[in-house]
């Protein structure tokens, strides 16, 4: 990865902190030992772990305590992207350099939704010289800069899967696919208001699919 990682440290007793060429894989705990030792209480012994795969950098964690939360979603295992701000303990580190975070801006303002964690090296640096930091946060003072930062991206199907775990997330895909068809299909519209009225079996149908995507979270993140 052309750069290494940048992380800067926002909030907790380390707060100031900045981290930056680091080579991954890396970790982040209390602990010496660590390539980032925080000093916080609430942050496990070796809390997570953030390395490169398939051209991305996925952030673990490790068994921790107290968690952790990325753009304040509790997560196990997430691909991080420029911009996303992880939460350990009492601490929250900001991931990657202003010219990082200008670039993927710069994306997002284009229109480009595939703003990985790793991008193309030219690409992305015909991007910063076209663009900064400072520039990206003015160009629309109007709009929601965190909810665009950090907005849901439709994420990519893993790469280079064998033939029999392509078969199983066809078959988990394949699983909600249906319970969702058939749920929307149960659902009438009022005419009148225009609005979707759900009865408590639909609504309990909807917090199952949820529950149940949990658990599929839960297990690839122990996995």
């Amino acid at each position: 990865m052309k750069g290494g990682i940048t992380l800067r440290v926002l909030d907790g007793a380390d707060r100031g902190r900045e981290y930056q060429n680091l080579i991954p894989p890396i970790t982040i705990g209390r602990e010496e030992g660590n390539t980032i030792q925080l000093n916080d209480e609430r942050v496990s012994r070796y809390h997570v772990k953030i390395q490169e795969d398939h051209n991305r950098l996925v952030i673990t964690d490790l068994e921790s305590t107290n968690g952790t939360k990325v753009n304040g979603e509790d997560v196990q295992l997430r691909i991080l992207r420029y911009g996303d701000m992880i939460g350990i303990g009492r601490s929250v580190l900001l991931f990657g350099s202003r010219d990082q975070i200008a670039e993927r801006l710069s994306r997002l303002r284009g229109g480009d939704h595939d703003a990985g964690a790793t991008v193309d090296p030219e690409q992305a640096q015909k991007a910063v010289d076209a663009s900064s930091l400072d520039f990206e946060l003015s160009w629309n003072e109007d709009g929601d800069l965190q909810a665009t930062l950090h907005a849901l991206e439709p994420p990519e199907l893993p790469e280079r899967m064998s033939p029999g775990q392509a078969a199983q997330l066809a078959e988990i895909l394949e699983f909600f696919h249906i319970r969702m068809r058939n749920l929307i299909g149960s659902v009438k519209v009022d005419p009148k208001s225009g609005r979707v009225p759900l009865d408590m079996r639909q609504w309990q149908a909807i917090i199952d699919l949820q529950a149940r995507l949990s658990e599929y979270l839960r297990q690839v993140g122990n996995q």
